[in-house]
């Protein structure tokens, strides 16, 4: 039985691993956690995305293999790096790269499902969402910049807001492609593109000139809101699959409306808020 010192050792040895959490969650930190896991979950939109045509094209299983593979190599980079950091360094640029390969091809082959031959916004709007296989070139960025800018400067907090708000840019063309196919039937459906625009203006302003703390903290607020949209949207979107046609619940998940379209926004609130805090704190 242990004695009253010996608790009291324990006990104090665990608080010290508490307190040092978060000073091991640097930005730096962070910001490869946010990668690592969104290159992963991406697996799961990768498989419902291609599974509308059984993957049909034996490429269209290259990003799912990636997307499973990927994240145990980043992991192993991070645990690795501060005995081996150019193991670290040199594996994430090669899985950095990689990703910004990946996006650009989809973004190839999902344009030549219509728009290439036919060359119209309607070809545009129906074909594949060519804007989502970007998600893997702007992760692939985002792995590339924290090894290649130092995450304790001020140019690291601009670069990531600026990856930040090309997600949003992203989010505003797939919001206004996949909802134009309905022809906006829903007035609500509007709402995410407004949301994406409101994004788009107000994190640029701080790339483009200096702002103050009470700005930032603005855009701080104004991302809690984004999150608490795309929230909403992939509670309505799964509602909708929930009453859908088929009797099979995974038929309309795959065939409905995208339930992981509108977590986008959550997201990117998140890659936003870590910028910000940055650009509080180097600005200051």
């Amino acid at each position: 039985m242990a004695t009253a010192s010996e608790r009291s050792s324990d006990s104090g040895q665990w608080w010290s691993a508490v307190k040092r959490v978060p000073v091991l969650l640097t930005p730096m930190i962070l910001v490869e956690l946010f990668a690592t896991l969104n290159v992963g979950f991406l697996t799961f939109d990768i498989y419902l995305a291609h599974s509308v045509n059984q993957f049909r094209n034996r490429a269209e299983s290259i990003p799912l293999f990636f997307s499973a593979i990927a994240p145990l190599l980043l992991i192993f980079a991070l645990g690795a790096r501060y005995r081996s950091p150019a193991a670290w360094k040199y594996l994430g640029y090669f899985i950095g790269w990689i990703a910004v390969l990946v996006g650009l091809t989809g973004v190839i082959f999902h344009l030549q499902s219509h728009f290439f031959y036919e060359h119209t916004l309607r070809s545009l709007t129906y074909s594949a969402p060519f804007a989502a296989p970007l998600a893997y070139t702007g992760l692939g960025f985002l792995i590339i910049l924290n090894r290649m800018v130092d995450a304790g400067t001020l140019e690291w907090a601009q670069w990531v807001l600026l990856l930040a708000l090309g997600g949003f840019v992203g989010n505003f063309i797939f919001s206004v492609a996949d909802h134009a196919q309905n022809g906006f039937f829903r007035p609500l459906e509007w709402v995410p593109v407004v949301a994406s625009a409101i994004a788009v203006g107000f994190l640029a302003v701080p790339l483009l000139m200096r702002v103050s703390r009470r700005y930032i903290h603005f855009c701080g607020a104004m991302l809690l809101l984004e999150g608490a949209v795309g929230v909403w949207g992939f509670a309505v979107h799964a509602a909708a699959n929930f009453r859908g046609p088929s009797i099979h619940a995974f038929d309309n998940f795959i065939y409905g409306a995208p339930p992981l379209a509108p977590l986008l926004f959550p997201n990117l609130m998140l890659l936003g808020l870590i910028a910000l805090r940055q650009l509080a704190s180097r600005s200051a």
